[in-house]
């Protein structure tokens, strides 16, 4: 009937005020509509789901802005509504889904204070539709808030009987060590071991079982344990690949642990258990470095025949190795077999005596075996003659490389790399070469101070500065020695000196910024770069920022094919620059400079309106929006019709949101006017 269809089109721009309310942040507006609705629905009970929806993503919103109690307010709603007229309902697993939401809410929130309420709520989530996260969610609930073994210990037969998987099961024994539960853990994984005796992914258990007990120092268990497993593994109870090798992981730890001690028998034994999983003639490079670390247990016990048959395995499993052929010279000279012990020198393979020699004095603490290295190595002594020096920088500048994960080590190799390269004659290879090391060594440098605490972050930038400094003086040097076309070194020098200048707070960053506007080509790229330094913490030059975004703009318009992606991100941050959300006042020239901004919007849309994405047409509208009623809640309004004539206009290029946002603009326009 037509009073049906009013109410129908009523109870849609209702739900889509209550959309904008929250939006807005205005979560009381919101509230007001959703009731009227809720009275609307009592006449067109067909719209239940879509209501118990609209809450239910409302409360998601507030949950992930940790608003707690509005997160809390809008599942409660969702879930009445989805119980009003259960024909239209949404359906028992959506209902289990909004109900668990809204037990995490009071979990998170207080679980002490709404203890009860949190309980009800995912207790009533499993009678609409148990799941495994339900059950697991019910252990964490009773777990905060201190409940009694015998509690938890009956949500854990639930979770059993349920068929959860081994998976949920295995994590909630985790839950439970974190929690201090170590009695029910250890007595809920026995029986999980159990229920998934037949399952071939027990072996994760059971090395999750092992791992637990040997962190509660349990160690004779644990090694009964393993015993188990071994014994299993030869008699068909194989484990899976990933739970072997997670139990070689942890076999190797306990190994490494007591070889620190100097626990060498313990250790030896540990390193057993992992060899007892290895077939009898496998060929693969884990089993060389087992190998090679039983080696080192048996020299350490004197039991030097034993040794030699742990490297003899290990040459034959990687016989290239530089650590194996380390241990053969080790071995040799406690043999005083210098013959064997140089023999890798003597075939002219020193680079293999080298950088085993390297290796050793990176990873190893222990003096006396440095020296044995050292001596062994360098019994033919023209390894390391002045010759070789220029080739022998290269080698802290390969170790440099294989630092990639820690930025002090890295840049210290290619700071020794350019230091030893000084002691050369200077050539321009080297200058490149040294040229290199510095750049490298003050982006190692720039990225340690991004790690770093802003304590000691002064200290790695200006380590930087002194980098960047010595390499301008040789980058120099090179440019008057010939052209290099299309080199990055003046642009990499000037963003590095740009960000430590930045971050230091140094006024010399302008001049910094005017000298990559007079670099030949300049890339677009670079200027971005330099617009998101001066803006990264603690750095703060938002004039710099916008000068450097609105070049980048002019260089990708004059491209042959405009980047309008890139475009796009400009003319964004230029406005978000600009006009900052949440001002409560905006002078007059800052709206003309936005509003220049918005028409560079409005040509890039109109130049490729199907490649623009709409979700930044929105955030256009809703800035221009908001600038206009920003500006008619100061009473001027003829500046507010015009900024909201503006969003209007982007209207049109929302595509299938279209229609529905030229009801909300036009609803706001109408409470406009009545107020």
């Amino acid at each position: 009937s037509s009073k049906e269809d009013v109410e129908q089109d009523l109870l849609r721009i209702l739900s889509y005020q209550a959309e904008s309310a929250i939006t807005q942040g205005n979560n009381q507006e919101a509230v007001v509509y959703i009731q009227r609705c809720k009275e609307i629905l009592l006449r067109l009970p067909k719209d239940t789901a879509f209501l118990s929806l609209l809450c239910y993503n409302f409360g998601v919103d507030m949950y992930h802005l940790r608003k707690f109690e509005d997160s809390a307010f809008w599942l409660s709603q969702s879930y009445d509504i989805g119980k009003m007229n259960a024909k239209y309902a949404p359906g028992s697993e959506v209902l289990a889904k909004v109900l668990r939401l809204l037990a995490t809410v009071y979990l998170e929130w207080d679980c002490q204070r709404f203890q009860d309420k949190a309980l009800n709520a995912v207790s009533l989530a499993n009678k609409e539709c148990v799941s495994a996260f339900g059950l697991y969610l019910k252990i964490r609930i009773l777990l905060t808030s201190g409940a009694s073994d015998n509690h938890i210990r009956a949500g854990l037969n639930e979770m059993l009987e349920s068929e959860a998987s081994l998976e949920v099961c295995l994590n909630t024994v985790k839950l439970l060590m974190a929690e201090d539960r170590e009695v029910l853990a250890f007595e809920y994984l026995k029986r999980m071991c159990q229920h998934f005796e037949s399952s071939p992914d027990l072996g994760t258990a059971l090395v999750l079982h092992i791992e637990l007990l040997l962190q509660r120092g349990k160690e004779l268990l644990g090694k009964q344990k393993i015993e188990d497993i071994i014994t299993g593994h030869y008699t068909g109870k194989q484990l899976t690949p990933q739970a072997l090798t997670t139990l070689h992981v942890m076999l190797w730890d306990k190994a490494a642990n007591h070889f620190e001690t100097s626990n060498y028998s313990e250790a030896l034994q540990w390193y057993n258990y992992s060899l007892s999983f290895f077939k009898a003639g496998q060929m693969e490079p884990n089993l060389a470095k087992l190998q090679r670390n039983r080696a080192s247990c048996f020299l350490q016990l004197k039991q030097l025949e034993k040794a030699k048959e742990a490297i003899k395995e290990a040459e034959r499993c990687d016989p290239d190795c530089i650590f194996t052929q380390f241990s053969v010279y080790k071995i040799a000279v406690q043999e005083n077999n210098m013959e064997k012990g140089t023999c890798k020198t003597l075939n002219g393979q020193q680079d293999i005596a080298v950088k085993a020699l390297e290796c050793v004095c990176e990873n190893y603490e222990d003096e006396t075996q440095v020296l044995t290295a050292l001596r062994s190595v360098t019994y033919d002594t023209k390894i390391y003659n002045v010759s070789q020096l220029n080739s022998n920088n290269i080698r802290p500048w390969n170790l440099a490389l294989q630092c990639e994960s820690s930025p002090d080590r890295m840049r210290d190799f290619f700071v020794l790399s350019y230091q030893l390269s000084q002691l050369c004659p200077p050539d321009r290879t080297l200058l490149m070469g040294q040229r290199t090391c510095l750049l490298m060594a003050a982006a190692a440098s720039l990225e340690l101070c991004r790690k770093s605490p802003h304590s000691t972050q002064t200290e790695e930038l200006t380590q930087a500065l002194e980098h960047i400094q010595i390499c301008w003086e040789i980058w120099k040097t090179l440019k008057a020695s010939g052209s290099f076309p299309a080199d990055p070194t003046d642009s990499l020098l000037l963003l590095y000196e740009f960000e430590a200048r930045a971050k230091l707070n140094d006024p010399k960053v302008e001049t910094i910024v005017e000298s990559v506007l007079e670099l030949e080509n300049v890339e677009a790229k670079v200027l971005e770069t330099i617009a998101a330094l001066a803006m990264e913490p603690p750095a703060h030059f938002p004039l710099l920022c916008k000068k450097a975004l609105r070049v980048a703009l002019s260089l990708h318009k004059k491209q042959p094919q405009p980047d309008l992606a890139h475009c796009s991100k400009c003319v964004h941050s230029l406005i978000k620059l600009s006009l900052p959300s949440g001002v409560s006042e905006v002078e007059a020239h800052v709206l003309e400079e936005v509003w220049d901004y918005y028409e560079e919007a409005l040509s890039i849309i109109a130049s490729a309106p199907d490649d623009f994405a709409v979700m930044e047409t929105l955030w256009l509208l809703t800035r221009a929006w908001n600038t206009g009623i920003l500006l008619y809640s100061l009473a001027q309004y003829p500046e507010a019709e015009k900024w909201c004539g503006l969003a209007m206009s982007f209207v049109r290029h929302l595509g299938t949101l279209q229609e529905s946002y030229e009801t909300q603009v036009e609803l706001g326009r109408w409470r406009e006017r009545r107020r």
